[in-house]
């Protein structure tokens, strides 16, 4: 039975109109500003409809360039297989790396149910992960940004490239100015972003005092796993 509506779900939330695969210039952009507009408008709802869909969810972020040998992937991999024996949804983008890496886990904690793709159509198409079991493709980066930041009762950081970054910032932005409630922020990898936070405790608060020493206690970098799983547990639900 589950089969059957998970089968319908993929085919009700994959649909969607042909993607270009090139670069959009300014001119055409004016010129098909109102078509697009009802494209990203429809890409909205469309994502609404599907994250709704699940009561808790964990969204993962990381690099798409780690194989599965990588300490991160394989991390990754068991943190999200123990999220979804809690009976969270494990939300990625649905490619390649730590986004594989936590559908993967996914499937192996409490199967099928809990492996959910937010996934994008690129020049160079990125394929969707085997490990996905349900997906929803997007064509702009800030309708589907939108939706992988839509109601997580946490956010998962891996080390990433700028694409990583710009989703940390997006988050700790809102959470910042008040725009969402206070949500746990896990950056995992210590090598990684221990660098990352003395760059922003040096920089932005004590040089050019641009944000609050506070505002570092947004995020939590750890790699317990213990610690990890029970931040997570904690968390109120943001549907209730």
């Amino acid at each position: 039975m589950f089969n059957k509506k998970n089968n319908l779900r993929k085919k009700i939330f994959s649909i969607g109109k042909k993607i270009t695969d090139s670069p959009l210039t300014l001119i055409e952009l004016e010129r098909n500003s109102k078509r697009r507009t009802e494209q990203a408008k429809e890409e909205l709802i469309k994502g609404f409809a599907f994250i709704n869909t699940y009561q808790k969810s964990v969204t993962f972020f990381g690099s798409a360039r780690f194989d599965e040998n990588h300490p991160s992937y394989q991390k990754a991999r068991d943190v999200a297989r123990r999220i979804s024996h809690e009976g969270f949804a494990v939300v990625t983008g649905g490619g390649p790396g730590i986004m594989e890496a936590a559908n993967r886990g996914a499937l192996e904690g409490d199967g099928e149910k809990n492996s959910l793709g937010i996934c994008i159509k690129l020049p160079k198409e990125q394929n969707t992960n085997p490990y996905v079991r349900s997906f929803v493709d997007f064509n702009f980066f800030f309708t589907r940004k939108v939706i992988l930041t839509f109601s997580a009762e946490a956010y998962i950081y891996f080390p990433g490239g700028f694409g990583t970054l710009d989703e940390f910032f997006e988050i700790v932005t809102l959470i910042q100015t008040n725009k969402i409630e206070k949500v746990p922020i896990i950056l995992v990898g210590n090598d990684y972003w221990k660098p990352f936070d003395e760059f922003i405790k040096k920089m932005l608060c004590e040089k050019y005092n641009v944000i609050n020493e506070n505002d570092t206690n947004i995020y939590t970098i750890t790699e317990d796993e213990e610690e990890i799983i029970e931040i997570i547990k904690n968390a109120p639900l943001r549907r209730e």
